[in-house]
């Protein structure tokens, strides 16, 4: 994943820029990076993030920088942003997406005349050096962004810097957002709304689906009008977004209690059933606020995430280690768990590895039963458009092996179709078995149209395409 924030001032932008970046530390725990223009050109920074956060590694940084136009990231992958010298001049970009057919793109490019691309660690090229490569093709930097856009297999949202002001152009289909703020000085565009509240900035306007805008002090400029089809992700209000956040008009801490709510609806579980509702910090909390609201079983929270020393931001990339530190960070409050009937709420079950180990450190701690309800439908095919999981292979996602258990390796799209349907008698033998894999006491996952229905948009422009595989 990841997350961008750019500035367009009248006046000097690296207070807000850099704020206004770290502000998207939850989305990306690898790299970071600035770059602002200025009287004295382009000034770039990048750092490392996994082992500290943003603002100790940039704060040195930002006395030395000086513009009035700025981009900044956080990223999972690459570095970046980075700073270009082409036929359009120069210019320093930053890339939100995931590029499926990257390998293609890169050889048509070398073959075409394209002289290399370098190789980062692990095999992979920058794929916002590749977005770079994509836009040089065109003879404006407005055709290279679209032309970007049209032959990327997968998703991509860009900030562009130039001397005469920010380009902003946001997924031909909407997959990830872009909003515009505003304020006395000039306007910045963010992924999180949230991220130019406390910097000064009003509400101005989100991108469509396609969008490019330029961003100046003075304006915001449309050059590509908006298409009207979008597939934003839904992961990003179950899971991904900043519970302060809004995506199309819908609040993140709202969505997240209405899914609770719908839950405690079709499940049926009342205070002779269990005795708290708790959900895994942070992002199972919402939905369990929801969940306790509408049940009447009280929310409480029987362990508490442990975060002076071990923000997101900190979280290594290897999953062997995030597990172990995952399993860290909770702290558990044994007079909440002794002997209590725990009904606990986590966003998603992927592998399952850290909750099976959650669920055997509240049993450890005296927990007389747990009962799981994760807020979305069991994930089924591995996300194609934002790498909102680290998985590399679907048969790492815990539903995928039961499955394959159940029916051999070669499982056609027919068969996980009965599987997706949470009214097949397949689908519950899914449940039963990720159920004894995991060590729940019982299982029930979030139905695909009760989340559908907590977000509140017509399911044509929600991207579902993790739980049923429709893109």
């Amino acid at each position: 994943m990841g997350g961008f924030f750019g500035v367009a001032a009248k006046e000097d932008c690296v207070f807000d820029l850099y704020f206004g970046t770290d502000y998207h530390s939850h989305l990306g725990t690898r790299r970071a990076g600035m770059v602002v223009y200025g009287k004295d050109g382009f000034n770039r920074a990048i750092h490392n993030i996994e082992s500290a956060p943003f603002r100790t590694k940039f704060d040195k940084d930002v006395h030395g920088m000086e513009g009035n136009l700025g981009i900044g990231c956080i990223s999972d992958y690459e570095p970046q942003p980075l700073i270009v010298r082409s036929h359009h001049g120069t210019y320093a970009l930053t890339t939100v997406g995931k590029i499926n057919n990257q390998e293609a793109l890169s050889e048509e490019i070398i073959k075409n005349g394209g002289s290399h691309f370098l190789e980062m660690s692990g095999g992979s090229i920058n794929a916002t050096e590749l977005v770079a490569s994509l836009i040089n093709q065109k003879d404006n930097i407005i055709e290279g962004i679209r032309y970007a856009q049209e032959v990327i297999d997968g998703s991509m949202s860009i900030m562009l810097l130039t001397p005469q002001g920010v380009y902003c152009a946001r997924d031909r289909l909407g997959r990830t957002p872009i909003v515009i703020g505003r304020n006395a000085s000039g306007f910045c565009a963010t992924f999180e709304s949230f991220a130019y509240l406390n910097l000064g900035y009003t509400d101005y306007r989100e991108l469509g689906p396609g969008e490019i805008v330029v961003m100046t002090p003075e304006s915001v400029v449309t050059l590509a009008k908006p298409g009207s089809d979008m597939r934003i992700c839904t992961f990003l209000w179950v899971y991904y977004g900043y519970p302060s956040s809004s995506y199309e008009g819908i609040s993140v801490e709202q969505m997240r209690y209405n899914c609770g709510s719908r839950m405690a609806k079709r499940d049926g579980m009342t205070r002779e059933d269990v005795d708290i509702v708790a959900g895994v910090p942070d992002s199972g909390t919402a939905h369990a606020v929801g969940y306790a609201n509408e049940s009447g079983v009280p929310f409480s929270r029987p362990f508490i995430k442990y975060t002076p020393t071990w923000p997101r931001s900190f979280m290594p990339t290897i999953q062997s280690k995030r597990n172990l530190i995952a399993k860290m960070k909770l702290i558990p409050v044994h007079e909440l768990i002794d002997g209590r009937r725990l009904l606990l709420i986590d966003d998603s079950i992927v592998r399952g590895t850290q909750l099976r180990e959650t669920t055997e450190f509240l049993y450890k701690s005296g927990a007389k039963e747990v009962h799981v309800r994760p807020a979305c439908p069991p994930i089924m095919f591995g996300c194609k458009y934002i790498n909102f999981s680290r998985s590399t292979s679907e048969m790492e996602l815990i539903a995928r092996q039961v499955i394959s258990e159940e029916e051999g390796k070669d499982v056609t799209r027919a068969i996980l179709d009965d599987y997706v349907n949470p009214d097949a008698d397949q689908y519950h033998l899914m449940l039963e078995k990720i159920r004894q894999k995991l060590g729940f006491t019982t299982l029930s996952f979030n139905r695909l149209d009760d989340m559908i229905e907590a977000v509140g948009i017509d399911r044509s422009k929600l991207c579902t395409y993790c739980w049923d595989g429709k893109e």
